[in-house]
């Protein structure tokens, strides 16, 4: 049986749990732990991407060193799906956040720090084009004021109505809590947000065991502070997993042209084939069934002014 034993251990599958950009946390399919790194070829590729291997991948490694768990990952396969957004470093590439999702669980806030709604809809915009399920959630209900329990109200009779699963949480009160248990179960699950929302609080609070490290929001700039260093997948005892992300301050669209982005707005893709022209951007063109249904009240104004500004801020080169 021995040698059987060691060919298992030289090469088999394994999923990616953590990645420090050079070094890799995987888990094998026997349930061990690796350390693992690439190989160099996967560095030598025509890369589209900024990171060649994500949290949630899975792969094939061969084992190097049987003392302290070193692999080396040689192959990672296909990918069911995955999130990307713009690079910070270069804005020519993609960063894949996570990928092999069952969902993504967006955290937001309307104070300390303030998640404006054009960050939303950027994020849902990118899921849709992923084909990844998202669920919004309002978390720090119990430090909002009358103004922010109206916005609040606004905002998720605007997601709702269009499809979005919308959630209000908080730790201090205890409300939402339990039913962000049931949406995680038995699901790989994408939790991000911007830092200091208290994604990872929350967890914490429905799985201590984690003990995913936090911290306050600063004081001086009113922005997250950024906690989580690098994506990393947490086991769930309930089953599942989810992959808890470092907090995001900008969220920028990549691989959708111009004319492709309404169709990432739930709302909008059910009306464009009712346009004039099939290319049509939806901002001057005549006959244009999406202004149509901004000025009939069927389209948010502020989703529209949202998709506007996106459209603006997309580059007219490609972004792959």
């Amino acid at each position: 049986m021995l040698p059987l034993v060691i060919l298992f251990l030289q090469s088999m599958q394994a999923r990616v749990y953590k990645s420090t950009g050079s070094w890799y946390i995987v888990k094998g399919i026997n349930n061990e732990f690796y350390n693992a790194r690439i190989k160099g070829v996967f560095k030598t590729e025509n890369l589209t991407s900024t990171n060649p291997i994500a949290v949630g991948d899975m792969v094939n490694i061969e084992l190097e060193n049987d003392a302290d768990n070193t692999v080396t990952i040689n192959k990672i396969e296909p990918r069911n799906n995955y999130v990307a957004r713009q690079s910070p470093h270069n804005k020519w590439k993609h960063h894949i956040i996570a990928s092999n999702l069952n969902q993504s669980i967006l955290f937001c806030t309307l104070r300390n720090p303030k998640t404006s709604a054009g960050f939303i809809d950027r994020f849902l915009a990118s899921c849709e084009a992923y084909h990844i399920p998202a669920i919004i959630v309002f978390n720090k209900l119990d430090i909002y004021n009358k103004k922010d329990i109206a916005q609040l109200h606004v905002l998720t009779e605007i997601y709702s109505n269009i499809g979005y699963k919308v959630i209000a949480t908080s730790v201090q009160n205890k409300t939402g809590i339990e039913e962000i248990r049931t949406l995680l179960q038995n699901k790989t699950s994408l939790v991000s947000g911007h830092s200091g929302v208290g994604k990872s609080t929350l967890l914490n609070a429905l799985f201590p065991e984690l003990a995913i490290k936090t911290q306050e929001v600063s004081d001086w700039s009113g922005k997250g502070l950024h906690t989580t260093t690098f994506a990393q997948m947490h086991d769930l005892p309930e089953g599942g997993a989810v992959i808890d992300t470092p907090g995001i301050r900008e969220f920028g669209i990549v691989a959708i042209e111009k004319h492709e982005l309404a169709q990432y707005f739930t709302e909008m893709k059910a009306l464009m084939s009712e346009c004039q022209y099939n290319n049509c951007v939806h901002i001057n063109e005549p006959n244009c069934a999406i202004k149509d249904g901004v000025n009939a009240g069927i389209i948010s104004v502020d989703r529209y002014a949202s998709y506007l500004t996106i459209l603006d801020t997309m580059n007219a080169k490609k972004m792959y």
